[in-house]
């Protein structure tokens, strides 16, 4: 039997007039994520740390920020294609645990419905993906609420 770990990190600009999608899900705030797709900073964090573990590069190999293929795309999609490599190396996923690095908005009340978009894209159950959030107490760029960051650790188990 055989497993493999993976992590990833993500970082994103914050600004107004874009929305803020994290996990999969649109959270309303007066500020949003800037990329070139929808700037999904959680997805992109699992997108790496899924690569990472089976030494397959970065988000930015795969779907790089230079292709009009990728402009505006919906990160679930990044997340459901790096799935399809992972499963191809007859690997599945073990587990998620990640961890959200904001001052605001709260993330709380969102939680429930990330673990189920993600669960359903990595085809786990809802308690295998751990979601938890921090603020920096008003320090450095998330404290000022110019940025946010994921990080993302994986566990992968290689099918019989």
């Amino acid at each position: 039997m055989s497993y493999r770990i993976g992590s990833g990190i993500d970082f994103h600009q914050l600004a107004t007039g874009y929305d803020l999608w994290i996990g999969g899900i649109k959270i309303p705030h007066h500020k949003g994520s800037v990329g070139h797709s929808d700037a999904d900073v959680l997805l992109h964090a699992i997108c790496d740390a899924l690569l990472g573990a089976l030494a397959l590069g970065d988000i930015g190999i795969h779907f790089p920020n230079t292709s009009s293929e990728f402009k505006n795309i919906d990160s679930k999609i990044l997340l459901k294609r790096t799935m399809d490599l992972i499963t191809q190396k007859k690997y599945k996923v073990v587990n998620v645990d990640s961890t959200l690095c904001l001052e605001e908005p709260r993330i709380k009340p969102y939680v429930k419905q990330m673990q189920q978009v993600i669960a359903n894209i990595i085809h786990v159950n809802e308690e295998d993906v751990s979601i938890k959030a921090t603020t920096t107490e008003k320090m450095g760029f998330a404290g000022r609420e110019e940025g946010l960051m994921a990080q993302a650790t994986v566990l992968l188990k290689k099918l019989d």
